[in-house]
């Protein structure tokens, strides 16, 4: 099972000519394949009038759906390669749409692989990715008496804070390497003199 792998964080679109054809490359984070469909349609509705908007996308931690598509170019030479693009640098829940307006030079089959591919490889470069690490999921309850220091102390010691909660206690929910456990538990009863109480809830994949 995979426990580690990268995706983009945010939404970018990076442009570049080959032979005076536009390519603009749209990357968007899709945990489903209903949110990478989406993502597709989105810019087909943004680039009406483009010649072609291809696209690719990985979804799962472990790659399971994959699709490519070519939108009208020659069969395998767009939608193919950007998905060996994503797959060769790792990514994963992401959707690329490479949009081509014609510039009236055929590129021919090599030439079109490579302006597509290039596309995707230099958005990500561009864009950017993080990696998400399988943690384990805790919840912390302490005292408001001692909540203010132990947040320092949970901040300071680097582990993953995702929420802290107010009510009659103090609820902290963070993300610790399922190895980390058993010493984490053992730092949480020293800072807190044994006050604070410590449970599992289970685990699952957190952007770091």
């Amino acid at each position: 099972m995979e426990d580690r792998y990268l995706t983009v964080a945010r939404v970018g679109t990076y442009e570049s000519e080959v032979k005076r054809s536009r390519f603009l490359c749209t990357l968007a984070p899709a945990e489903s394949e209903e949110a990478a469909q989406e993502a597709v349609r989105a810019v087909r509705r943004e680039h009406p009038d483009a010649t072609h908007n291809c696209f690719a996308y990985v979804v799962g931690a472990d790659g399971r759906w994959q699709r490519a598509g070519d939108d009208g170019e020659p069969g395998g030479t767009a939608g193919t390669p950007m998905l060996q693009v994503l797959l060769g640098r790792g990514v994963r829940d992401t959707v690329a749409v490479v949009t081509r307006y014609y510039g009236g030079v055929l590129l021919g089959a090599g030439g079109l692989v490579r302006a597509y591919g290039g596309a995707v490889s230099a958005a990500l470069d561009s864009v950017g990715t993080v990696e998400r690490r399988r943690l384990a999921l805790l919840t912390v309850t302490a005292g408001h008496g001692r909540a203010g220091r132990l947040e320092n102390d949970l901040r300071a010691a680097g582990h993953t804070l995702r929420e802290v909660r107010y009510g009659a206690e103090v609820t902290f929910h963070l993300a610790v390497p399922e190895g980390d456990v058993p010493a984490f538990r053992g730092w949480l009863a020293d800072a807190t003199a044994g006050s604070a109480t410590c449970a599992a809830d289970g685990s699952a994949f957190v952007t770091l």
